[in-house]
């Protein structure tokens, strides 16, 4: 080969090169919590990672599991608590070594609704003036799980039972107290902090004794286990500037 011909080779290979870094892309299917959290975290990982397209998908962490269950095309799960991973890793839908903790959550009673005063959860699910109250379905979302461990540990679950509202997520839950559909709602604290969301109506934190830690899971599904971008993201979210975006958005640290 002559001169000319090694400097289109070595040009065409440098091509492909670049085509092919290009290309590389992770998909990921996020509980709905973290709906608001995914593109400043995902901008976070392009400093680092320029060459890689992530792609997103948002729902329950059940529908999600159900779904990849299904052959979804999705390479990273992050799931809105430690069980739904689990699951999926019992099924053979993941690899056990992969699973990690990347964030703990947080639970908020919220409330549009003007003149509504938050002075407790006890006070706010007595009220005769609150009529509906929101959470996310507790079979799909463990935000909703955690909803119901609170009402119970407070002795409300009876008196709240007529006025709840499910939502089939968290990020719909925060849609219903957000219009004012309903009255208030337990939503993510993630969600209230979030840019569109945090002018809005007044929260209140729920104490943390009240239902068991809302550890969020994340784990590589076994199309995602083939994927080395996928497996350079799910390592992100332990580095210093992912958890920098979580604790921006009120989560805690694992």
């Amino acid at each position: 080969m002559n001169a000319l011909g090694r400097t289109v080779l070595a040009l065409f290979l440098a091509a492909a090169g670049i085509r092919g870094a290009a290309e590389e892309r992770v998909s990921v299917a996020a509980a709905a919590n973290l709906v608001y959290v995914l593109d400043p975290l995902n901008a976070e990982f392009a400093k680092i990672e320029p060459q890689v397209v992530v792609t997103s998908a948002i729902g329950a962490s059940g529908s999600l599991v159900a779904q990849i269950g299904n052959g979804a095309p999705f390479d990273v799960f992050l799931s809105a608590d430690m069980d739904y991973p689990r699951k999926l890793i019992e099924a053979g839908g993941a690899p056990a070594s992969s699973l990690v903790v990347f964030a703990v959550g947080k639970l908020v009673l919220w409330t549009t609704r003007p003149g509504l005063d938050l002075p407790s959860i006890e006070t706010v699910v007595r009220s005769p003036s609150v009529a509906k109250l929101a959470i996310a379905n507790p079979r799909l979302a463990p935000y909703g799980r955690a909803a119901e461990e609170v009402l119970a540990k407070l002795g409300l679950t009876e008196t709240a039972r007529p006025k709840l509202v499910y939502g089939e997520n968290i990020t719909q839950t925060a849609q219903y107290v957000s219009s004012g559909n309903v009255d208030a709602g337990f939503v993510a604290l993630s969600l209230v902090k979030s840019p569109k969301l945090k002018d809005q109506g007044h929260w209140l934190e729920v104490p943390s004794g009240l239902y068991s830690p809302i550890l969020q899971g994340g784990v590589l599904t076994s199309r995602g286990a083939a994927n080395p971008a996928a497996r350079r993201y799910l390592d992100f979210l332990k580095s210093p500037g992912a958890r920098a975006v979580f604790a921006r958005f009120g989560y805690g640290a694992p």
